[in-house]
């Protein structure tokens, strides 16, 4: 039992590292060498775990798809809204890419890694869901008139996936603040306004300091008036 948890332990430790190396340098300019030596562990242990520089990056997707699938899950159990569902999964997906390497790492690989067998696209993960929640908004009466799913879709996708790829050098574009100004234009547009006094665009869940932040109450508000 203390071997196989230490063995987990290492595995841990080399997907960390891998995920801090592809986040920083990407999939092409890392070696097995940096990340054995970013874990502290030797080149034995890492091919004992990992057997080539694919099967880890493989490691590493799957884990930020793993914590993807959570987030978006996490969001549907929480609201009857599926516009504030939507919301409230891009503060997850954000604040996750703030605090978590594999996330980012996951994101950097789809982004710019070649494309191998059994990649994971968490791009198109991601946008699966959006165009999902956004067709049972529709489907529940929260889209404003002349709003479709599709045309909803691209414009969240696009603002998230800008943000993911700005962060990677500036952290703010990942904050709340920014995500929760970027919903307060976005909301009067998207959403019917009957819906719209109950949208929370800083989210519905207490931030990642425990503060909750408060619904706005009506259109002129949702500007910050």
């Amino acid at each position: 039992m203390v071997q196989q948890e230490r063995a987990e332990r290492t595995r841990q430790s080399l997907m960390r590292a891998a995920a801090e190396a592809f986040a920083e340098d990407g999939f092409v300019s890392t070696t097995l060498s940096t990340i054995s030596k970013r874990a502290g562990v030797s080149n034995g242990a890492l091919h004992f775990h990992f057997a080539n520089k694919h099967v880890l990056a493989q490691a590493v997707e799957a884990a930020a798809v793993a914590t993807l699938r959570r987030i978006t899950h996490d969001a549907e159990q929480r609201q009857d809204s599926a516009l504030q569902r939507l919301v409230d999964a891009t503060h997850g997906l954000l604040g996750s890419l703030e605090r978590d390497v594999v996330v980012r790492a996951g994101f950097e690989l789809t982004g710019t890694a070649p494309r191998r067998e059994q990649a994971a696209d968490l791009y198109r993960e991601w946008q699966r869901w959006t165009r999902r929640v956004l067709h049972t908004a529709q489907q529940q009466g929260e889209l404003a008139d002349g709003v479709s799913p599709a045309q909803a879709c691209a414009a969240v996708v696009a603002a998230t996936v800008g943000f993911e790829v700005l962060g990677a050098k500036d952290p703010t574009w990942v904050s709340r603040r920014t995500l929760g100004q970027y919903w307060e234009l976005m909301l009067p547009r998207l959403a019917a306004p009957e819906h719209l006094p109950a949208l929370a665009p800083h989210g519905s869940v207490p931030d990642r300091n425990g503060h909750h932040h408060p619904h706005r109450t009506n259109r002129s508000s949702c500007f910050g008036a």
